[in-house]
């Protein structure tokens, strides 16, 4: 009997030895998970939204859109332009010119010349009206595209904060599950001491405990890596985190997933705003496109003035001054099918922004019923997958009373506790599916599903 004693003594300790090459201090020692700044979903979206690169160039867009309004409307202003300008004659006999108001005698070596001229389109085939009208469609269409941008990078940050939360819970339960496998290598010890056990129970306990390790170690690098991607898509220099606030997920009620709702809220979502708006800006560029079969009127004026008085006119010295009013009308014959070739990219862009906006309604409608039924089936999952962690909870209770009392084996627990790690993993799946589609659902119609318009 003693030498049974010594020969699970000396087992134990080649299991500390074990353990000890096998798992090292620097893995056994649990890191912090992460040392990022919190930071709350409704947070991240807006500092995304004011960084993001594709938010900013959204936003450039717009302003470059009002600029060519402004821009448009100059055209049925005149064009004014004012010239003053000075000559140097160098001749052996240069011009002498007598004031008449003094009998003062000047010499016009040095001339000097002032000038105002004005140009004004009278009628262009109405391509200045439809320029006009084509500018407004772009701004309707950039507001649309900003829009769209917003709710694009929302999703983008909320992806990537859900996978912070679900890295977060797989490390609290990597924890849960690495204090069950320590508790339940200790128990195997002392059953092992006391002969009632198999070095095979202790060895299993062994590589539950490195089982739950690895598994810590793999939730820090998923949070640590969702942080990462979290923290450029919000453009901060310091390293931001999913905050603990936002981990429960908020029951939706029923009647907001009305389909029929839903579906007038989708045809009037970002993306096919967006899209119609490209496709009224195309309608006037290809009316635009037409205007150069029409004739083109403009209307000139100019004055000016030429002498030798240094203040251009404005003493008394002479100033002689000439003006001139002109109308001109002009029609391009041929111009080598230019005009053709921009009549047929314009019906061509037309087609295509038809096509494209025909097509996001068709995939707003696709991907609501795609979204509704992912947030419907990811919520059911997660009620069964809560209870089965429970059931997986209490049936691994029971099964190690069941080992401590010698009434089942070791093999038995273990099984209990992976089904626990399973029933745990689907749940934070469940959940993240869950969040994820109820945030494309909200892209997709532009609002939370509370009815209010989204950050």
């Amino acid at each position: 009997m003693r030498r049974g004693r010594v020969s699970n003594i000396n087992c134990t300790a080649a299991l500390v030895i074990v353990a000890g090459i096998l798992f090292p201090a620097s893995v056994r020692a649990q890191r912090p998970v992460d040392d990022a700044r919190p930071i709350t979903l409704a947070e991240a979206i807006r500092e995304a939204r004011h960084n993001a690169p594709a938010a900013i160039q959204a936003r450039g867009a717009e302003r470059t859109s009002r600029a060519a309004v402004r821009s448009a409307y100059g055209a049925f202003i005149p064009s004014f332009s004012v010239n003053l300008g000075t000559t140097h004659t160098y001749s052996a006999n240069p011009t002498t010119i007598v004031n008449t108001q003094t009998g003062e005698r000047l010499s016009g070596a040095q001339t000097y010349s002032s000038g105002l001229s004005a140009n004004l389109t009278l009628f262009d085939g109405g391509r200045n009206l439809y320029n006009l009208g084509s500018a407004r469609a772009s701004v309707t269409a950039a507001e649309a595209s900003q829009i769209a941008s917003d709710y694009t990078v929302a999703l983008d940050v909320s992806q990537q904060y859900f996978n912070a939360l679900a890295a977060r819970e797989s490390y609290q339960a990597a924890q849960a599950q690495l204090v069950e496998a320590q508790q339940q290598q200790t128990a195997a010890v002392k059953r092992v001491r006391a002969g009632v056990a198999t070095k095979s129970d202790s060895l299993r306990t062994l590589i539950e405990v490195g089982n739950a390790q690895l598994a810590i170690l793999q939730a820090q690098a998923d949070l640590r890596a969702a942080n990462a991607t979290l923290t450029r898509l919000i453009g901060s220099q310091e390293t931001v985190t999913a905050s603990t606030v936002d981990t429960a997920t908020a029951p939706i009620d029923s009647a907001a997933l009305d389909t029929t709702r839903l579906t007038v809220l989708a045809s009037q979502g970002p993306a096919v705003r967006q899209a119609q708006a490209n496709y009224a800006a195309a309608r006037t560029a290809r009316r635009a496109a037409r205007a150069p079969y029409l004739p083109t009127i403009t209307a000139s004026y100019s004055r000016n003035g030429s002498g030798i008085d240094p203040q251009f006119g404005f003493s008394n010295s002479p100033y002689s001054y000439n003006g001139r009013l002109g109308f001109s009308l002009s029609y391009p014959l041929f111009n080598g099918f230019t005009r053709e070739e921009n009549v047929v990219r314009a019906d061509v862009a037309e087609d295509n922004a038809a096509a494209q906006f025909r097509d996001a309604q068709l995939l707003a409608q696709q991907s609501l019923v795609q979204y509704v039924d992912a947030l419907r089936t990811g919520e059911a999952r997660m009620a069964v997958q809560q209870v089965s962690v429970i059931a997986a909870q209490e049936d691994l209770r029971v099964q190690q009373q069941r080992y401590q009392a010698g009434a089942s084996t070791l093999l038995d627990v273990i099984t209990s506790q992976r089904s626990l790690r399973d029933a745990q993993s689907a749940l934070i799946q469940a959940r993240f599916d869950a969040r994820v589609a109820r945030a494309r659902l909200e892209s997709l119609i532009g609002q939370s599903l509370s009815g209010s318009t989204l950050p």
